[in-house]
């Protein structure tokens, strides 16, 4: 699978932006593709096991991993458009085969090569976008893609680059939103009030945009801005930089 072209990678689409908000995957593979890379999506993926991980069913989680793992060991590099789910990969792994030396080389091999795009854009194929868009944005950083993956400078370094874009701070950035996957459904009061914080504070702002880098996360914060009916446009970063958010924001009211 080598070529002289650039890195083969081998794109992870995630459960939630396959099924709602495909626009994710098309902007980074373009983003991949104009930054070098051959890419392709390995049919045989599925889930990267966080949700049955998190609910304690390690051999549903261990199954799945494998399938991971061997849909992916091919290319010189894993892409996931989410931290959490990079950081699943990278970090969680390594605790289903500690007992089982064979699969534990080959999670190693294949955690060593696992990024999360804007990191992967911005660190390892120093990537420089070529985008617009006119507005005035926040950004929230997510749980996983900051605390386990170190991702912060990256998707604002990239963003520097978008013709006409101004970044305000979000107060509380780096503060949760309340999803935390299946912990907004096991505590809902518990999570409303953490993300009825987080939508105070952007407001606060006053931007036009909130962006991030994690699906659930923005998809959680987009929702609670609609039920608000705040007009806030929300949108996961690899969108803004592949210049493909001139459609409407994640949870945006349909149009008739």
């Amino acid at each position: 699978m080598k070529n002289n072209r650039g890195p083969h990678v081998g794109f992870f689409v995630t459960c939630i932006v396959d099924s709602m908000r495909p626009n994710i995957g098309f902007a980074s593979l373009k983003l991949l593709e104009d930054a070098g890379c051959i890419v392709e999506v390995p049919t045989a993926q599925t889930c990267c096991g966080q949700p049955a991980f998190n609910s304690g069913d390690d051999a549903t989680t261990k199954a799945i991993a494998k399938q991971v793992i061997e849909a992916f060991e091919p290319y010189d590099y894993l892409v996931v458009p989410s931290g959490s789910c990079a950081s699943m990969i990278r970090s969680h792994y390594a605790e289903l085969f500690q007992d089982d030396p064979a699969w534990q080389s080959r999670q190693k091999a294949v955690c060593a090569k696992t990024w999360e795009v804007l990191s992967f854009l911005s660190d390892v194929m120093n990537y420089t976008p070529k985008a617009t868009y006119q507005g005035t944005a926040t950004y929230h950083d997510s749980c996983s893609g900051l605390r386990d993956l170190g991702v912060h400078d990256q998707p604002r370094a990239l963003l520097a680059h978008v013709q006409g874009l101004s970044i305000v701070p979000l107060e509380g950035n780096n503060e949760c939103c309340g999803f935390g996957g299946t912990f907004c459904v096991k505590y809902p009061e518990l999570s409303t009030a953490i993300v009825s914080d987080k939508t105070d504070k952007i407001k606060a702002t006053q931007a036009d945009t909130l962006l991030g880098g994690d699906m659930g996360c923005l998809m959680n914060m987009a929702g609670k801005l609609s039920r608000e009916g705040r007009d806030v446009r929300v949108f996961h970063t690899i969108e803004v930089l592949a210049g493909m958010a001139d459609g409407p924001g994640i949870c945006a009211p349909r149009l008739k």
